[in-house]
């Protein structure tokens, strides 16, 4: 062993992709171990290394870590990205929340089927603009720093990020009435740790092509 991280998945974002967001920003070097047939995760499951026969699964600190929130919980709380303080924790967790259920319309919107895509797009970026970051927007502008709890850089900050760059490959212009998420992009994208994970050939996943959906079905289902 390592002693880095190892990651069990399909090569794709997912559920695992705000996992490698938060490795790399604390600077944490990981190994993948990719999901390419049913088989791979059978195997897994009958290792009894799945405590609820799912994935995402990480092998971290002698565990074998699954549920996504619960790993970046982890992560987060190992990594000083979770607040100062229980109530900072509380706020940076309801963001959090807030963003988990955006991040599932996105990551969800490269396996509709051809009739119900144009569906789920407008449903999302409607959510997007007038329910999301409406709100991120708002603390921001009432909190009046660079990040969106306390005076010091989350987890929040790093997985809306991820949130942000999600939607504006879905809508390029998605950000035209945030100004201050335009900026909040800009500080954050430039975090040394962050920048790093956005160049080309970093373990960021891009996103699910047309071609390669048959395949993660045939893994999952």
């Amino acid at each position: 062993m390592s002693g880095k991280p190892k990651l069990h998945y399909f090569n794709g974002r997912g559920r695992m992709e705000p996992i490698r967001w938060l490795l790399a920003e604390a600077g944490v070097e990981f190994e993948e171990s990719f999901l390419e047939k049913k088989d791979d995760l059978l195997k897994l499951q009958k290792d009894g290394s799945l405590l609820f026969q799912q994935v995402p699964m990480v092998e971290i600190d002698g565990m074998k870590m699954v549920q996504t929130r619960a790993i970046a919980n982890y992560i987060a709380a190992k990594y000083n990205l979770y607040g100062k303080d229980l109530k900072e924790r509380a706020l940076i967790d309801m963001y959090v929340e807030g963003m988990f259920d955006l991040n599932e319309q996105l990551m969800s919107y490269g396996y509709q089927p051809a009739d119900k895509k144009e569906q789920h797009f407008a449903n999302m970026m409607d959510k997007a603009t007038n329910r999301y970051f409406p709100v991120f927007e708002k603390a921001l502008k009432d909190h009046g720093q660079d990040f969106l709890v306390g005076n010091q850089f989350s987890r929040a900050d790093v997985q809306l990020l991820e949130i942000i760059l999600m939607a504006e490959e879905c809508k390029p212009d998605i950000l035209a009435k945030f100004p201050l998420l335009q900026s909040f992009k800009a500080i954050i994208s430039n975090i040394p740790t962050i920048k790093k994970f956005l160049q080309p050939g970093s373990q960021r996943k891009q996103p699910v092509r047309e071609e390669e959906v048959p395949k993660v079905i045939a893994i999952f289902y």
